[in-house]
């Protein structure tokens, strides 16, 4: 039996770097907000003052009990921002980093594997996935989906599991708003002479991405197919871990879902880790494995933020799946809602429990998967 927890987007950057001990500077490149601190500031306004130059583990509040009640055997997580010092940002509108200084937060967390394939891991440039790579590779948090190569990129971070090997690819789709120059590509050899050493180092300093799908097609799923047969071996367990779609709304578009199902069925993928909305959207059990079409935000500085509260963006889960491996048999998953208040995650109270309840019924009856309050602060499938 293996014990897995999956979660969401962890947003560490902008202001939650800033409550850390060791904030980056707050200037922003946004359209409105120009300063990382009047995100603390609106959350404040919102919830109440908000310590600052904060212990590694602050931010994941009550998540530690219910991870050191459940001890879960691995922890798998969406790192949606740069760790990294540069100044060197990319104009896209919305940028975020953490100093990585403050990078104990995520070992605080005790993740075992981080995806990196999104929409923000690149925000500061070339130099900052590098950065964010190394300070992962620091503390010792397994990480895939990108790298200094395509073949980088396409390699899964293998985890041991008390079930065997588990590997992890990650993936990132434009549909989540990911740049297409954002992708990796494969190594130039330069030519002889040192002036196109020096160009083909600068074409080498380009190439470095994410795992970068431009359309849900038949192409995708035979590159997908083709990294994972490279890499298997009998008694894996394969998770695909994917950022895609848009940030709010249940709507799940059918392309999506015949992905996803070709993910398991072409690709021989066991569970389809998805994430990239602002809020939990549909589980499906799919010939027996678990599809997450969108985890939701498990840390943001969104508090305060005002518009889209009907998706209660407030509100996180964490996931837990149990299962046998080899061959993959799901055996339980359960819910556990979460709530960030003042940057901070604590128990959502029973209310805002049964809201997400209703809310995940209501989002994924069109794939038949029901949803029970088994506890008042917990949320399990019905398998």
């Amino acid at each position: 039996m293996v014990r897995l927890f999956l979660c969401g987007d962890v947003m560490t950057g902008r202001g939650i770097d800033q409550i850390l001990r060791q904030p980056s500077d707050p200037r922003l490149h946004e359209q409105y907000v120009k300063d990382a601190r009047d995100y603390v500031a609106l959350a404040e306004e919102a919830s109440g003052p908000i310590p600052k130059a904060v212990a590694p583990d602050y931010i994941w509040g009550d998540a530690l009990e219910v991870w050191r009640g459940r001890k879960p055997d691995l922890k798998i997580g969406n790192l949606e921002t740069a760790i990294t010092a540069s100044e060197k940002f990319a104009p896209k509108g919305i940028n975020y980093r953490m100093h990585p200084d403050n990078a104990g937060v995520l070992s605080a967390a005790a993740f075992d594997c981080l995806s990196l394939a999104n929409n923000h891991v690149l925000d500061w440039g070339a130099g900052g996935l590098r950065d964010t790579i190394a300070a992962l590779d620091r503390i010792g948090i397994r990480h895939a989906g990108a790298g200094a190569t395509q073949q980088d990129a396409q390699a899964p971070a293998m985890l041991e599991s008390p079930g065997g090997r588990l590997l992890v690819f990650a993936l990132g789709s434009s549909t989540s708003g990911i740049p297409l120059d954002w992708a990796a590509g494969r190594h130039l050899t330069p030519g002889p002479s040192p002036a196109s050493q020096e160009r083909g180092a600068r074409k080498q300093e380009s190439l470095a991405g994410i795992w970068l799908l431009n359309r849900l097609d038949h192409n995708a799923v035979a590159s997908v197919r083709d990294a994972v047969t490279s890499h298997r071996q009998p008694g894996d367990t394969v998770i695909i871990s994917l950022h895609w779609g848009s940030n709010w709304g249940y709507e799940v578009p059918d392309a999506q879902v015949r992905f996803a199902h070709a993910l398991i069925d072409e690709c021989g993928a066991d569970i389809v880790h998805g994430h990239s909305s602002h809020h939990p959207r549909r589980t499906e059990i799919h010939n027996g494995h678990p599809i997450f079409y969108g985890c939701g935000d498990f840390i943001n500085d969104y508090e305060g933020i005002a518009g889209y509260e009907e998706f209660r963006g407030d509100l996180a889960l964490m996931y837990f799946v149990e299962f046998d491996p080899a061959p993959f048999t799901l055996r339980k998953l359960e819910l556990v809602p979460l709530q960030i208040h003042r940057f901070r995650l604590r128990r959502a109270d029973a209310e805002d429990a049964r809201w997400l309840l209703g809310s995940l019924n209501a989002a994924s009856e069109p794939f038949g998967t029901r949803f029970e309050l088994a506890q008042k602060d917990m949320i399990k499938v019905n398998l």
